[in-house]
């Protein structure tokens, strides 16, 4: 069965139920666009957390290696990495029991959705949850 994203109303949903993002491939470099997302995700008053082991901190919070060195609870793992490297990171995403892996525009891979759908996540893929965010809830949660 060919994988097909949530539905706009679950999307919805699944925005208004989480807090905290751990963003896996986080730049420190406010021109990219993982920077920019994570960003406006943040003024929209969500948790942001960087997972990038080249950074000590981006956003004013502190940057993990890996997501399961986060010492807390993550709802969406939201990923800026290359397709062939989502895998290991669905893997991750269930082992630290997030509850959403989002695979940010672009990126696609159906053994990263199968980890994670097995795992008891909830996937998303080749949809920008900036985006997403601004067209379903326009003034926030």
């Amino acid at each position: 069965m060919a994988f097909s994203n949530p539905s706009r109303e679950q999307i919805k949903d699944i925005l208004r139920q989480s807090h905290t993002i751990a963003v896996v491939g986080l730049s420190d470099d406010p021109s990219k666009v993982s920077y920019m997302v994570s960003e406006a995700m943040q003024k929209k008053g969500y948790r942001i957390i960087p997972v990038n082991p080249k950074a000590t901190s981006i956003l004013g919070e502190t940057c993990y290696a890996r997501l399961q060195d986060i010492p807390e609870k993550v709802d969406i793992v939201n990923v800026f990495r290359r397709p062939e490297h989502t895998p290991p990171i669905a893997e991750s995403a269930v082992e630290i029991g997030a509850k959403t892996l989002w695979l940010q525009l672009g990126i696609a891979n159906d053994e990263a959705a199968s980890i994670a759908e097995q795992g008891g996540l909830q996937v998303i893929m080749d949809r920008c949850i900036k985006v997403e965010d601004s067209i379903l809830l326009p003034s926030g949660k």
